[in-house]
């Protein structure tokens, strides 16, 4: 089949990401690679093996034999620059958060619509393999059952010491919100994708551990490790959370409750969930992703493997590799472009992949978390 042509804005952390599991799919072209600059850009292209380079995004949206974008920039500029690739009708697949706030979110996914292209957002988690076989149990009535409460956590260390800094410790470049946004989103999505369910209610403790960071004078690359003296410190005064735990209600009036900490030594990016079935539980951990445990009251409690011999249909197609050949992080944004790309190349029916409409409404959930957690008490999500 003839290949998908595609361009990239933004190449920091994430957009070699995407790079590489677009080019794992081998139908899919990355064309072209923007960024703030031509000299980074066309630094960055050379550096990736990509032929073209801008240091305008809208010169790359301007090149009529690229289809879809890849909007890999900081959260600050998803709205505008998500506005302007839906304006000239291309498919775009974005970042999360989709937007700073629900407003903008909510805009853009009316914008999506009237454009008539193909949208998507990367909530990549959902397509590991034992996410969507839980996803599965629990839509199976003699498996999970009802489902009772859910509980869980993201869990990571890279801002544990006042001297971490990053982009997202900014407010005008990540938002008002920071671990919820960044990390509880995706737990949100995550068990309102495997449960069915959507949280209608939250209420919020946020907390602030470091108010007062040490900003280095110099940039510094995320999760470089680069050690720097203390005359190369500035002290800035810190607005978002560290963490969080939000009490949670769903439209079935199950309830849970979701802790987030980006300040917790040792655990480098644990995104973790039980869900308490009426028949079973069902617990994962995205830092041991091959595994699934069950816990039975009236039975021995079991541990799933990733294998597709032992999963049901529907999630074999999320495990390329057999069994005790392990499948990680890199392989989940495989499969959600997989899923866009073969939507869009009329291989796949659509329906398989997170949309704009699913990145607002973890921006209303978010506004919600914000609101109670100034209000300090039970607020309403508004979608």
């Amino acid at each position: 089949m003839e290949k998908i042509k595609t361009g990239i804005i933004g190449t920091g952390f994430i957009g070699p990401v995407h790079l590489e599991a677009l080019r794992r799919l081998g139908y899919v072209d990355v064309v072209a690679v923007a960024e703030r600059d031509q000299e980074l850009a066309e630094a960055k292209a050379k550096e990736l093996g990509i032929p073209n380079a801008y240091g305008d995004f809208r010169k790359l949206l301007a090149d009529p034999e690229i289809q879809v974008i890849h909007n890999c920039t900081p959260n600050h500029l998803h709205f505008e620059m998500n506005k302007e690739i839906l304006a000239a009708g291309k498919h775009v697949i974005s970042e999360k958060p989709l937007a700073m706030n629900s407003k903008e979110s909510r805009e853009l996914v009316d914008l999506a619509e009237k454009a008539g292209v193909v949208n998507a957002i990367s909530f990549n988690y959902r397509y590991m393999p034992l996410v969507q076989q839980a996803r599965l149990m629990c839509q199976a009535t003699d498996d999970v059952g009802r489902v009772l409460a859910v509980h869980g956590s993201y869990l990571q260390d890279w801002l544990h010491q006042e001297t971490d800094w990053n982009w997202r410790l900014v407010p005008e470049l990540s938002g008002e919100s920071r671990a919820i946004a960044d990390i509880g989103s995706h737990w949100c999505d995550l068990i309102q994708f495997i449960t069915g369910l959507k949280i209608v209610r939250v209420m919020a403790d946020l907390v602030t551990i470091h108010p007062v960071r040490k900003r280095p004078k110099v940039e510094v690359a995320t999760y470089s490790g680069k050690e720097l003296t203390p005359d190369d410190y500035e002290d800035v005064e810190i607005n978002t959370e560290d963490y969080a735990s939000v009490l949670l209600e769903f439209d079935s009036g199950m309830h849970g409750v979701m802790t987030v900490n980006q300040c917790a030594a040792g655990r480098k990016n644990r995104l973790s969930f039980e869900i308490d079935g009426s028949n079973c539980a069902l617990g994962w951990n995205q830092e041991q992703p091959n595994e699934l445990w069950v816990g039975r009251r009236d039975g021995p409690n079991q541990t799933i493997m990733k294998d597709p011999s032992l999963l049901y249909d529907e999630a074999k197609q999320y495990a390329d590799y057999p069994g005790g050949h392990n499948e990680a992080y890199p392989d989940a944004p495989k499969f959600l472009f997989r899923n866009v790309y073969g939507f869009i190349a009329g291989k796949r029916p659509g329906g398989d992949f997170a949309t704009f409409l699913d990145g607002h409404n973890e921006n209303a959930i978010c506004d919600a978390v914000l609101k109670s957690g100034r209000e300090k008490q039970w607020v309403d999500v508004e979608y």
